[in-house]
């Protein structure tokens, strides 16, 4: 991807008649366009990560029209270049009728993508408070922000703890929801294991929601060489300790200045039994590769 051009705006009057003339002048000077304003704050390597995303829905040739970056309505929305002009005109007609942000939501089915593309976690978050129509007050913000991205990689994810309904462990690791399970016993766990080893960088866990359902006393362990267990799990056949939760979290940086070698698990091990369910909101990890070859089950 070449020349992605990027452009904020400031108040409400200028989305509404400033835009369609800026977005029409910008429709030469790139490939991509995207939408943000000016009170935003943005992820780290941003950028690098957008290239990857489009070059992904490039890659596998689907027809889209809007990559949206953000779920807030005006923020970081990512357009072809090609089509500005089309949407300068459509925002230019219509823009008395609803919002700019409503209008290009309509604007995308209009271009016979239904279905909105919506990529987590989102990376930038709305920061201004008052806004520009009438003075209002404004506390929008995006929930799946998060400001450091992290490079999760494949993985199988296992735990002996009792799953509530659909909220299985797999999705603690992946962005779209979170695991929620039964009165964990000493020595229950949650394990995840990479489908390549890598050298972990970075670690952060979030357990609960709102004070409740915290994780109240667990280890955080990595480990080395794959195995099946008796379950016909994976898991891995040695574990070393990095830290423990507190408060329902915990946070680890620079590991890889102490855990030298690969690994290819992680896990979350409790270490007392509690009354309480458990939520296990967030797994986020940066790694880096592992010059050791694939390792194999042993």
């Amino acid at each position: 991807m070449t020349d992605l051009k990027i452009r904020g705006t400031t108040a409400w009057d200028s989305d509404r008649l400033k835009n369609p003339f800026l977005m029409h002048y910008s429709a030469g000077l790139g490939r991509y366009y995207l939408q943000l304003e000016d009170d935003v704050s943005a992820a780290k390597n941003f950028l690098s990560t957008i290239r990857r995303h489009v070059a992904d829905q490039e890659a596998k040739k689907a027809t889209w029209a809007m990559l949206e970056f953000s779920v807030l309505g005006y923020i970081g929305k990512l357009y072809k270049s090609a089509h500005l002009p089309l949407l300068a005109c459509f925002l230019s007609l219509f823009y008395q009728e609803m919002p700019c942000d409503c209008l290009m939501s309509r604007f995308r089915e209009l271009l016979t993508q239904n279905e909105p593309i919506i990529f987590k976690p989102s990376l930038f978050q709305h920061m201004g408070t008052f806004s520009s129509f009438e003075g209002t007050y404004n506390k929008l913000k995006d929930k799946d922000f998060e400001e450091r991205l992290y490079t999760n990689p494949s993985a199988e994810v296992y735990s002996d703890m009792s799953t509530y309904k659909t909220h299985y462990p797999k999705l603690a690791w992946d962005v779209e929801g979170f695991f929620w399970g039964r009165s964990p016993e000493n020595g229950s766990y949650l394990t995840a294991v990479f489908t390549d080893p890598a050298v972990v960088t970075w670690i952060f866990l979030e357990t609960g929601s709102e004070g409740k359902d915290l994780l109240e006393s667990a280890q955080v362990e990595i480990g080395r060489d794959v195995i099946t267990t008796e379950k016909g799990e994976k898991s891995c056949k040695e574990f070393q300790s990095v830290g423990t939760l507190e408060n329902g979290r915990f946070e680890k940086q620079e590991m890889d200045k102490r855990y030298i070698s690969s690994s290819s698990c992680l896990r979350i091990k409790v270490t007392a039994g509690q009354k309480e369910w458990v939520i296990i909101k967030k797994i986020r990890i940066s790694t880096k590769p592992s010059t050791i070859p694939h390792q194999t089950e042993k």
